[in-house]
């Protein structure tokens, strides 16, 4: 594989990965002043920018598999680790979506008296 398209690969999975991270960040603002359908939409946003993150790498890693040569770039690991990160900060974000917006039911349910 062509050096230049490495390099290419993992600076999209970068960008994507980051643009994920900046839809995170503001998913959680919006989880704390109860904007929860922008929360949805947020982390929605940031899942499509995990995917076609993924999808680079996926591309990249069969290809090796196909049996083109892929020589090691620091860049490429760097990329990696960069979207495995943010994709574990999507999990915990989904659950803390989860869990707040199900104890926002149970508090509004208790200040109705139900």
């Amino acid at each position: 594989m062509e050096h230049e398209k490495l390099v290419s690969a993992a600076m999209s999975i970068i960008i994507h990965a980051g643009d994920a991270r900046l839809n995170i960040t503001q998913a959680l603002n919006a989880i704390s002043e109860n904007q929860y359908e922008e929360v949805k939409d947020k982390l929605k946003q940031a899942q499509e920018k995990i995917t076609a993150a993924h999808e680079i790498q996926t591309e990249i890693i069969q290809g090796e598999a196909r049996g083109e040569e892929v020589g090691y770039s620091l860049l490429f690991a760097h990329a990696q680790d960069t979207l495995m990160t943010i994709n574990s900060e999507l999990i915990l974000a989904k659950q803390l979506y989860k869990l707040f917006e199900s104890f926002e039911k149970r508090v509004l349910k208790l200040e109705k008296g139900e």
